[in-house]
């Protein structure tokens, strides 16, 4: 009789050390977005608040172009130097520029060297995230066997989901316990400050993390290669078409649940701030539970059906669920509950998707680059084309926006092979 094999053991610490980098990131991210309405008029000129947070805005989506760089400089170093030491740098850099926003000058006290200092923090922040996701997707695809390729992938928006609902419910106590006035002028830096500390303490776990071993065994042939991007283009273009056409809908699914509506629902729906706080949390608790489910579920039955099923759900639900948006609580559950609900599907294995794509040697690279170009494109904009369309009384277009792209990504989505269980290339 055969031994019987012992059961899998997840490496619970280093799946958490690999995965909380990007949970500090997107900690910072959805904070200023979602606070960006109290500080706006802080760091900008007060008289115009309305311009003021459009330009709170703008320096949002700037930054989201320095992703690209980031990605591309930081996943290129990721594929010659090791995911553990670029995930470390990337790391410092968040949490540096989370500490900086929190002890920025007001525009009143500095002038116009308040945006400045602004936007460069945010540019840190950039160019930090776009090397953050592609080295944690690598690390994340690189370490786990091939038949649970989905579970160890959950681990990375288990980690961001969590830090995304502790920013939630820290907004819902920030604004049940203090007033606008006293958020505008010091409660906004709280949830900043909080951040860098975190950050500190994500690098103090990630110290100890290995190297995986494909990179080990690939290293030579990363330093071997001349012009990596070009190469992704001129060897693996069919892969970078898919990464960018399901990048799309998830960058577009990310900023419109978890940034754009809140300050949307507030101030154009007429929506309690505390009542999107609370079922923001409450979808983003759920959003969590699910990740790990849907991981396995993909390992089991395949990655190609679930992200079928989230573009073609999310073409036909989103535009009937923006209808809901508005005062009362039940309403507000419902779109951030199946609006996320749906998103998990996607999200549960992002980073097995895109480590399949690429071989190891390009891996850092090919995800930096092209998964960050197309963040940039649709997702650094979308809070400011849904506050722009709502001052000029078109609103609603922005969802009908995030419909196309979810069919774009549903005709990308047949064109992708069935990849579960096997061996990363």
């Amino acid at each position: 009789m055969a031994p019987v094999a012992p059961p899998h053991r997840l490496p619970v610490r280093t799946l958490v050390a690999a995965s909380i980098g990007n949970a500090v990131e997107w900690y910072d991210w959805t904070i200023y977005a979602t606070f960006s309405i109290y500080f706006a008029t802080q760091i900008f000129p007060a008289e115009n608040e309305a311009l003021a947070l459009l330009s709170t805005l703008a320096t949002y989506a700037l930054a989201f172009f320095f992703r690209p760089l980031g990605g591309w400089l930081l996943g290129r170093f990721a594929d010659l130097r090791g995911r553990r030491t670029a995930m470390l740098l990337t790391i410092v850099l968040m949490a540096g520029g989370s500490l900086a926003i929190a002890l920025l000058p007001t525009f009143e006290m500095v002038g116009w060297l308040a945006p400045i200092l602004l936007l460069l923090a945010r540019v840190a922040q950039g160019m930090s995230l776009g090397g953050e996701v592609s080295n944690a997707s690598a690390y994340l695809a690189e370490i786990a066997p091939p038949a649970r390729r989905g579970r160890y992938s959950s681990f990375f928006y288990i980690s961001t989901g969590s830090a995304v609902l502790i920013a939630s419910l820290l907004g819902a106590l920030l604004a049940t316990t203090m007033s606008e006035d006293q958020l505008a002028s010091y409660g906004w830096r709280i949830p900043f400050l909080i951040g860098g500390v975190l950050g500190f303490v994500g690098l103090w776990l990630r110290r100890s993390m290995p190297e995986t071993d494909q990179f080990e065994e690939n290293k030579s042939k990363a330093q071997a290669l001349k012009h990596p991007l070009l190469t992704t283009l001129r060897e693996h273009p069919r892969a970078v078409v898919q990464l960018v056409g399901f990048t799309l809908l998830s960058t577009l699914c990310y900023y419109t649940f978890f940034s754009a509506l809140t300050p949307f629902a507030v101030k154009s729906r007429g929506a309690d701030a505390g009542e999107v706080f609370v079922a923001l949390s409450i979808a983003t608790a759920l959003f969590v539970a699910l990740q790990y489910p849907m991981g396995a579920l993909s390992d089991r039955f395949g990655r190609r059906p679930q992200l079928l099923v989230w573009s073609a759900g999310t073409a036909l639900l989103i535009v009937p669920l923006s209808a809901l948006i508005g005062p009362g609580i039940g309403n507000l559950l419902v779109v951030f509950c199946v609006g996320l609900g749906l998103y998990t599907m996607m999200t549960s294995i992002a980073p097995a998707i895109m480590s399949e794509l690429f071989p190891t040697e390009l891996r850092g690279l090919g995800i930096g680059a092209w998964y960050n170009l197309t963040v940039a494109t649709f997702g650094g904009t979308a809070p400011l084309v849904i506050q722009s369309l709502s001052q000029a009384g078109l609103a609603d277009a922005f969802f009908a926006y995030v419909a196309v792209g979810a069919a774009i990504a549903f005709v990308v989505i047949l064109t992708l092979r069935e990849t579960k269980g096997e061996v990363l290339r």
